[in-house]
């Protein structure tokens, strides 16, 4: 069950990476982005990649880290899929799961977190995360 929105970060995307899997690419993105997590101020750096499915769709993996003003710090591991939306624009969504020793955040570490992760022509980022019990 979907339960309370526990994160939205807004950010730039900060590079980007063709890779050669075989006969097929893997684009690697590499994202910086700030906002709130449960309700603390959080900064975010995280990089994924993804490939394109003969669906059209895009799967993607990536990882993160993410540090508060006050000191805690928290790293998370994600997939999901992905769409083209028009422009260049694109949009994820999945699943995160996060580690931390920070007593403040330990609930994420035993829930996966359900995010949309969208990425403008630009590459503004907007992600929104929801707890999923």
């Amino acid at each position: 069950m979907l339960g309370e929105q526990v994160g939205e970060l807004r950010g730039k995307r900060t590079g980007r990476r063709v890779l050669s899997e075989g006969i097929n690419f893997k684009v690697e993105v590499s994202f910086e982005s700030t906002g709130k997590l449960l309700g603390s101020d959080a900064s975010e750096f995280a990089t994924y990649w993804s490939v394109f499915r003969p669906d059209g769709t895009l799967y993607g993996e990536g990882q993160g880290i993410v540090m508060t003003k006050d000191g805690d710090m928290l790293t998370w591991k994600g997939q999901g899929i992905g769409r083209f939306t028009g422009g260049g624009a694109v949009s994820f969504r999945g699943a995160l799961y996060y580690s931390t020793a920070s007593p403040k955040f330990a609930r994420l570490n035993s829930v996966a977190s359900i995010y949309e992760h969208d990425v403008d022509a630009d590459g503004n980022t907007l992600s929104k995360l929801w707890e999923w019990k």
